[in-house]
């Protein structure tokens, strides 16, 4: 039988900023860990995904804290020869990311997506989205059925447990099922010479908090377990006359991340320039005693 300690929830709110979701509703996700403001590893979502799904998660840089910083200790590290931990690590995984990685070590690996880079019928989809052992890809604008799918798969899994859950409505257009404008009007279009960020703003906090209704249940199966939310990039959304991503700027960079690790808030720190390779603090030792 599993300890639910062991069961893993990774979940990127695509495109979703950090402004947005600090002023948001979203008691269920905040419920999971104090918030943190970090910087993403991409600008885009397949940048994005490609490098977490290697370990490199949003992280604070020069935070000398686990799991905040990845430079310090990363919450999935793929080791392998020459490339050990350093013993500040949340999981360490061998494989080539850390979908396979979880799945080597037996857990059920279970992923679902809305946004087209996760589509497995292309090559870049299939690049994100093969190692699960089961794996959805919904289309944007659809988590409740993506819910739906992720809970059937969980009631039939048998031991550990990895689940990674894209959500799209936050990302452009900002629009949710029973939302009161148009899936085809996009406030943030890029080099439009129009200002709608407050449309930007006030949709895309709608888009969040209808998503935090929907993964309640999920957050709240997980809550003794780890769970890692996060954006995986945000938007521009007139600064410096850009709009949209794709684009490196510090609108589209910074995110929301939030980290419980085995039933445990990640929360931050005083950085007492500790190194991984003497880590003395008590309360190191604590979150990673847990292991």
């Amino acid at each position: 039988m599993s300890d639910a300690s062991d069961h893993v929830l990774f979940v990127t709110l695509d495109s979703c900023r950090y402004d947005t979701f600090a002023a948001g509703a979203a008691p269920n996700i905040k419920a999971v860990a104090p918030l943190h403001k970090a910087q993403s590893p991409s600008y885009f979502t397949y940048g994005s995904h490609s490098a977490m799904f290697v370990g490199f998660t949003p992280g604070i840089s020069g935070a000398a804290q686990p799991l905040l910083d990845p430079k310090f200790g990363k919450l999935f590290k793929i080791v392998g020869a020459g490339h050990p931990g350093k013993g500040t690590e949340g999981y360490e995984l061998v494989g080539r990311n850390i979908v396979d990685g979880f799945r080597r070590l037996g857990y059920t690996t279970i992923g679902t997506a809305a946004m087209g880079w996760f589509d497995p019928a292309t090559v870049t989809g299939g690049h994100l989205s093969d190692s699960f052992e089961h794996f959805f890809y919904a289309g944007a604008y659809y988590l409740g059925n993506q819910m739906a799918w992720v809970n059937e798969r969980l009631a039939e899994a048998e031991g550990n447990t990895f689940t990674f859950v894209n959500v799209g409505e936050t990302h452009v257009p900002y629009w949710h099922e029973g939302a009161p404008w148009s899936a085809d009007d996009n406030p943030c279009h890029p080099f439009q010479t129009v200002d709608r960020s407050s449309e930007c703003r006030s949709r895309q906090t709608a888009c969040l908090e209808f998503a935090d209704r929907l993964l309640a249940p999920l957050i709240e199966r997980h809550m003794d377990g780890t769970i890692i939310i996060c954006g995986d990039h945000g938007d521009c959304w007139g600064e410096d006359g850009l709009w949209e991503h794709g684009i490196m700027h510090p609108m589209t960079t910074t995110v929301p991340l939030l980290i419980r690790f085995k039933g445990k808030p990640v929360e931050r720190q005083p950085n007492q320039g500790t190194s991984p390779s003497a880590v003395k603090q008590p309360w190191l030792r604590r979150l990673l005693s847990s292991r």
